[in-house]
């Protein structure tokens, strides 16, 4: 089964160090953001890889074109030109799509509808982190028979909460108030997804489909309790350096 990982937004409010990169590429312990999603997915057995390329797409190409040299000891025979790796490399076959640099998220599923060959696939954006166990989420996902399964995180308000009434206090609650469950960016999507995406690159998948696939009831949500991290500015960044539990792969 494959994997779609949505990697051509800008991240323009991400501001790392060296801009010159990609938001996927933005390094957490030591390693890309990207890398940790694949790791997790390959952890169970999914190999098999979509990126959907935009922004200075290039860079992920060049990762992934250099990618045993930068992560694995080896050894360089100069008499026989032969290198020889002294690591087991990942079992990973990847399909790059350029799907342009200003696509919209539904613009770039769309671009890639002719990649998938199976009935179902899974879809992640390429700046979110979290440990996932893969294979209770596509259960879920048969159990329920719904269009699309998206991870749902329960999210607590970042503030104090404060409860008024003729402006007097009546309670204060430090930082535990829920906000509710926002889109925790890993789904199960089946093939019939694409019929809700327009073949426009201004598409935005997480607003007239979804709207549409909730509406008729075709939108399963999976209650993920564990960890996870959305990277979507620098100090998330910064944040996701600190508190990530490197997976153990």
């Amino acid at each position: 089964m494959k994997v779609v990982i949505l990697c051509g937004g800008k991240g323009l409010r991400l501001k790392t160090d060296n801009d010159s990169i990609p938001k996927p590429l933005a390094m957490v312990k030591g390693k890309p953001i990207i890398w940790h999603i694949m790791k997790q997915y390959s952890k169970f057995g999914f190999h098999e890889f979509i990126l959907t390329l935009g922004y200075k797409g290039e860079k992920i190409k060049e990762y992934f074109m250099n990618y045993e040299w930068l992560n694995f000891d080896f050894e360089k025979d100069y008499g026989q030109n032969k290198i020889n790796l002294l690591q087991q490399p990942e079992n990973w076959k990847i399909t790059f799509i350029d799907t342009g640099t200003n696509t919209m998220t539904g613009g770039r599923i769309k671009r890639i509808e002719k990649y998938i060959d199976t009935d179902t696939f899974m879809m992640a954006y390429g700046d979110g982190l979290a440990d996932i166990n893969i294979p209770e989420l596509l259960q879920y996902h048969k159990q329920k028979g719904k269009v699309a399964t998206v991870t749902g995180i329960e999210r607590k308000s970042l503030y104090g909460i404060l409860t008024v009434r003729d402006g007097i206090a009546e309670s204060f609650e430090e930082k535990t108030k829920l906000e509710g469950i926002v889109n925790g960016g890993f789904f199960v999507l089946n093939k019939g997804i694409f019929n809700y995406i327009d073949n426009n690159d201004n598409c935005i998948f997480e607003k007239q489909p979804m709207a549409k696939i909730a509406d008729e009831g075709e939108l399963a949500v999976y209650p993920h309790k564990g960890q996870w991290i959305a990277i979507d500015t620098y100090k998330d960044l910064l944040e996701a350096n600190k508190s990530w539990r490197v997976q153990d792969f």
